[in-house]
């Protein structure tokens, strides 16, 4: 089965890979998406947050790194994937993403799958990891290594 996990990825935390990693391990493809949303301003430019995950990902070759723009059905449908994968970290991802999957369902007829996060990264965002960041706070522990570096560029 070929997946699609979406997000904006800015920067990439050790949830996002903990939930990229077990989905490889589940399935056959996953597309890691990329969004580009002009509507916000990234941290890190999608070429940035694509080569960052190309090297965090590196090992695992049933994956591909893909930038989108636009709805997320109209690129699930490009990629000829059979469903979308979301992580959740607490109730309110879920209340959020519950709706983005049935609107996706009415929208396309795309089944979305849930993994919950494993606990020791149910906290962890990539806005929190902004914020700690902006105010000298240590993410070592919240992001790979190689974001930790791309973060001292920032």
């Amino acid at each position: 089965m070929k997946i699609l996990i979406p997000g904006s990825f800015d920067p990439p935390t050790n949830g996002h890979i903990d939930v990229i990693k077990r989905s490889c391990s589940v399935f056959d493809e996953v597309i890691v998406g990329v969004l580009v949303n002009p509507q916000k301003e990234s941290m890190f430019d999608v070429n940035q947050r694509e080569n960052m995950l190309i090297e965090i990902l590196k090992d695992y070759k049933n994956v591909e790194i893909k930038s989108f723009e636009g709805l997320l059905v109209d690129f699930a449908n490009q990629m000829k994937v059979s469903a979308i994968v979301k992580g959740l970290r607490a109730m309110t991802d879920f209340d959020y993403e519950f709706q983005m999957a049935q609107m996706n369902f009415n929208l396309a007829d795309f089944e979305t799958i849930f993994i919950p996060a494993s606990p020791e990264y149910g906290y962890v965002s990539s806005s929190m990891v902004k914020e700690i960041f902006s105010y000298g706070g240590d993410v070592n522990a919240l992001v790979p290594s190689i974001v930790v570096e791309r973060l001292k560029d920032v």
